[in-house]
């Protein structure tokens, strides 16, 4: 495991509503292997390991699913619920999850110990964690995205347009439709990978089949960045059993034949 640093503007988001009234990284803690083993095949040709970056990574299941997998994985998480009380997988893989304010300025460093140097990241997630980011901050998160995301990489995340408010408190603070979203983050500097969206086919970690109703999903890259994954092309059985998984439609076999799990 390398050593890493983590230079943060913000060490908790003290201020936020999902500090305060810690709903989800009291509960959240989700993982799904069919992702997994879509995200290595899509980079199957870089060199070394794949590298994931997961913001607003609540329990670290996540987390530890990718480094299971062969992946070098960091979270990073907003409140420190979960942290101080070793819930989850802070109590099995406490050097690989950080907690800071995301919507503030941070960096994540590889201590050689000599110089340390600046990480970056094949592919960057957030799991119905941007809704709860103040439309104001929400220009420092994407610098914050761009500046951790390796040549080449992708930012994929679940979003949920609906209110949420918990004990008075509203957790989705920038609540808009997918269309508001997308225009927002082109502005910002990222386009739309619809080849890739369609590529997982609705497997993802979290989204409106996994635990986030009437959620979408979406995949952006850097604009600019000529250095993109291509889309790896399905073997009929492939594509049959991405149909198969697709179109299942009884959720606790599902669970029980490919091994999904929701918490």
């Amino acid at each position: 495991m390398k050593n890493i640093l983590l230079r943060a503007e913000k060490n908790v988001a003290f201020d936020s509503p999902d500090h305060l009234c810690p709903w989800g990284t009291m509960r959240d803690n989700s993982v799904n292997p069919l992702f997994n083993r879509k995200l290595c095949q899509l980079y199957k040709d870089i060199p070394g390991s794949l590298r994931v970056l997961d913001l607003g990574c609540s329990g670290g299941g996540f987390v530890k699913s990718c480094i299971d997998d062969g992946m070098f994985a960091i979270g990073l998480e907003g409140s420190d619920f979960s942290k101080r009380n070793r819930r989850a997988e802070w109590r099995s893989i406490p050097e690989s999850l950080f907690t800071c304010d995301v919507s503030h300025s941070f960096q994540l460093l590889e201590d050689d110990e000599k110089t340390p140097s600046a990480l970056t990241f094949n592919v960057i997630t957030m799991w119905e964690v941007i809704e709860h980011i103040a439309e104001e901050d929400l220009s420092q998160l994407v610098k914050n995205v761009s500046s951790h995301l390796a040549s080449g990489g992708i930012w994929v995340m679940s979003v949920s347009p609906n209110e949420e408010i918990l004990n008075g408190m509203r957790l989705h603070q920038t609540v808009h439709p997918k269309a508001w979203w997308l225009a927002k983050l082109q502005s910002l500097g990222f386009v739309y990978r619809e080849d890739i969206v369609g590529y997982f086919n609705t497997q993802y970690v979290r989204g409106p089949k996994y635990g986030g109703p009437g959620s979408f999903n979406l995949v952006l890259a850097r604009a600019g960045d000529t250095d993109r994954p291509i889309v790896p092309k399905l073997s009929w059985r492939e594509f049959l059993f991405d149909q198969w998984v697709h179109s299942f439609p009884h959720r606790v076999l599902k669970t029980i034949i490919l091994g999904e799990i929701y918490i």
